[in-house]
């Protein structure tokens, strides 16, 4: 209860620097990642980051951050249901 109450403090904001370095703060957690794609649980929703080449630099959980590099093609905010639709596609990648 007492870490979710730090995570409310947080305020959330996505900086890309020259579409190759990115901060991501008031983050929850990653739920998934690999070098095309990264599925984020922030203050704010689900975030999906899509690129080429992204590499998780440091996670920090107390402070709620998140620095990846690599080429950002896109970034979008997901609601509940398709969170869940892109988490079965996500598996479904790895499985084939």
């Amino acid at each position: 209860m007492e870490k979710e109450k730090e995570l409310n403090n947080f305020n959330h904001s996505v900086n890309i620097i020259e579409r190759k370095n990115i901060l991501i703060t008031g983050v929850k957690k990653v739920d998934s990642f690999d070098n095309e794609e990264f599925l984020v649980e922030t203050i704010m929703g689900y975030l999906v980051l899509k690129g080429e080449e992204l590499e998780l630099v440091k996670l920090d959980t107390l402070q709620g951050t998140v620095t990846i590099k690599g080429f950002v093609k896109s970034f979008d905010y997901l609601d509940d249901n398709t969170k869940k639709e892109k988490e079965g596609s996500i598996f479904n990648r790895l499985f084939k």
